[in-house]
């Protein structure tokens, strides 16, 4: 038992928490030690119980200085009423990250109990190289569209009546081009924030999906995809889809162009009713599936597909947009799957329940 408190004050034992617990009394000895505080420490806890807790955590801050003398919590300014998390070190190296909250018997009173929890830096060094990783992404993306802007512009502007009528033409159309590549990425960006904030806003309404399909598949084709590498299929009556139809265009453009620019062979769209029991709220809904012949997604990868900056193989691109399809789509209480097609390429399939305006409401 790595704590002084009794076995029946409580179902939750200090060795249950996922993050370490160090309770000192209010003479600053060690009264609970957990388990997780061993383990991010590598300390003893029947070594450390007993003992003040300025020996049983010798911390220091960055620049060496140690921290109880620094933050003094049982002789220092009696209406503080804690410390914010904060990154410490022990001796021996190791880094963790700190908080204490100081519990007194009445308000400027003195310290009774001294709580401090432990956790370890794992989590948050791979938040930061996340977001490291982002930035150079972001950075890299932007700086072709940009500097394209940059030199047609300036070259026009330099030497303006040099140039026909069709060659400004089409040099502005690059331009337009590579604005609309900004344009995409600082959405995908603030989707990606949205989503992992939990602020994804959608703005439901009546969608037809069979029609929003042909519509992307009329752009593609468009834009100089052959028809015929279309294969469109559509089983039985859809129900109606009560969704936010600009961010189904985005999961839909997002498969589709996928399926184009990485696939090969015939890009297959099939769609069907689902049953009650294939949607997480239990209402009929509809099925989607989008699958090509190219070479497919490897097996030790079908699970990283949904994860941010996953571009498999030599794929340029954020690497963000299977990520986006993954929160729309979730956010709409559908689900997202990827796998491979029967003819060895990928195939990606989502489920949307049907919904309608009052269930939302």
């Amino acid at each position: 038992m790595h704590s002084a408190a009794g076995a029946g004050e409580s179902d939750l034992r200090p060795d249950d928490l996922p993050d370490g617990l160090v309770v000192a009394d209010s003479d600053g000895m060690v009264t609970c030690f957990n388990a997780e505080a061993a383990r991010l420490t590598g300390r003893r806890a029947a070594a450390a119980l007993g003992a003040p807790i300025e020996q049983a955590l010798p911390l220091e801050d960055p620049e060496g200085r140690r921290w109880w003398r620094l933050t003094d919590p049982y002789h220092g300014l009696a209406t503080r009423s804690g410390q914010p998390e904060r990154n410490l070190v022990l001796p021996d190296g190791r880094e963790v990250l700190v908080a204490a909250r100081y519990v007194r018997t009445r308000p400027s009173g003195p310290l009774c109990r001294l709580v401090v929890t432990l956790r370890g830096t794992d989590a948050r060094k791979r938040s930061e190289r996340n977001n490291a990783e982002l930035i150079a992404t972001v950075a890299h993306e932007l700086r072709s569209p940009l500097t394209s802007v940059k030199g047609f512009t300036a070259t026009m502007l330099d030497k303006w009546e040099r140039f026909t009528d069709e060659q400004k033409r089409l040099m502005l159309q690059t331009v337009d081009g590579d604005a609309d590549r900004v344009t995409r990425l600082i959405t995908e960006l603030l989707d990606v924030s949205r989503i992992e904030s939990g602020r994804l806003e959608l703005r439901r309404q009546p969608v037809r999906l069979d029609e929003a399909v042909r519509r992307h598949v009329a752009t593609l084709v468009n834009g100089g995809c052959p028809p015929d590498r279309f294969d469109l299929r559509v089983a039985g009556r859809l129900p109606g889809l009560w969704a936010d139809p600009d961010k189904i265009d985005q999961v839909l453009g997002n498969l589709l162009e996928n399926a184009v620019r990485h696939g090969a062979g015939t890009v297959t769209v099939e769609m069907r009713p689902a049953p009650p029991a294939e949607t997480r709220r239990g209402q009929e809904g509809t099925a989607v599936t989008v699958s090509d012949e190219g070479p497919g997604i490897p097996e030790d990868a079908a699970h990283r597909v949904f994860t941010r900056f996953w571009r498999g193989g030599d794929r340029a691109g954020t690497g963000l947009g299977l990520y986006i399809v993954k929160g729309i789509v979730e956010a709409h209480g559908g689900t997202v799957t990827a796998g491979r097609s029967d003819g060895g390429g990928a195939r990606f399939r989502f489920v949307l329940p049907a919904g309608t305006p009052p269930f939302f409401s």
